[in-house]
């Protein structure tokens, strides 16, 4: 039998995983029970009513939330030419082309977004196998192919969340630290709830999230009443 830590006894004295929680309710539980010795990440996960093997039922999107992700992200940007010069000034923490092509491929992934002018975009498709799994593959449906880069980089650094529905049907992000005050948790949380239902498919039919649950990357997970989430 696992032995049950003291952090986990104090969680379980304040947590309920019978109930359900309104927004505010999860996110004052989660701040009052004890936390490891790091800032945490407050995680939202919403299983979806949609078949995502259709292609008329994905579900992706991106939005900037009001009171960003709590961490200072590193940005990426695969172009060349006058370009370079563009993405350096706007702030990007890296700025190449084939050599940041092959330093990805030899292992290297410091990086927390990347973007892409379209021009570069047929080489930076050898990547797919490599960043698609892990969400950083540059798209033009949120944003990340494009020749705006000033309007990117400034957007991936104020805290732009994008999102994707895996193979379960489940979205999963985080969307703030626990450290924030309970009013900007609720209205990150909120903002891409927003974002959510914009992205919401044509083709799907009956109630769009089945379950929504709130938890902190170490901490339990909450499940949140439906009937506050529905827009």
């Amino acid at each position: 039998m696992v032995k049950k830590t003291k952090r986990f006894k104090e969680i379980l004295e304040k947590v309920d995983t019978r109930r359900t929680y309104t927004i505010k309710e999860a996110v004052e539980t989660l701040k009052e029970i004890p936390h490891p010795k790091f800032d945490e990440t407050v995680e939202v996960s919403c299983k979806l009513n949609v078949d995502p093997k259709k292609s008329d039922q994905m579900v992706r999107g991106s939005v900037v939330l009001p009171h960003g992700l709590g961490k200072d992200i590193k940005v990426l940007v695969f172009t060349k030419g006058e370009k370079e010069k563009e993405a350096k000034a706007a702030g990007a923490d890296y700025v190449g082309s084939e050599e940041l092509i092959s330093k990805i491929q030899g292992g290297w992934l410091g990086f927390d977004v990347a973007i892409a002018t379209p021009d570069m975009m047929r080489e930076v498709g050898k990547l797919g196998k490599i960043l698609g799994p892990r969400g950083l593959m540059p798209s033009p449906k949120v944003g990340t192919v494009t020749d705006q880069l000033q309007k990117a980089i400034k957007e991936a650094k104020a805290g732009k969340l994008d999102f994707k529905v895996d193979r379960t049907g489940v979205v999963n992000v985080g969307i703030g630290k626990i450290s924030f005050p309970v009013e900007h948790l609720i209205e990150n949380i909120n903002t891409f709830l927003d974002a959510l239902y914009r992205a919401k498919p044509a083709s799907a039919r009956g109630q769009y999230i089945k379950k929504m649950a709130v938890s902190t990357t170490m901490g339990p997970g909450l499940k949140i009443d439906l009937g506050e989430v529905t827009r």
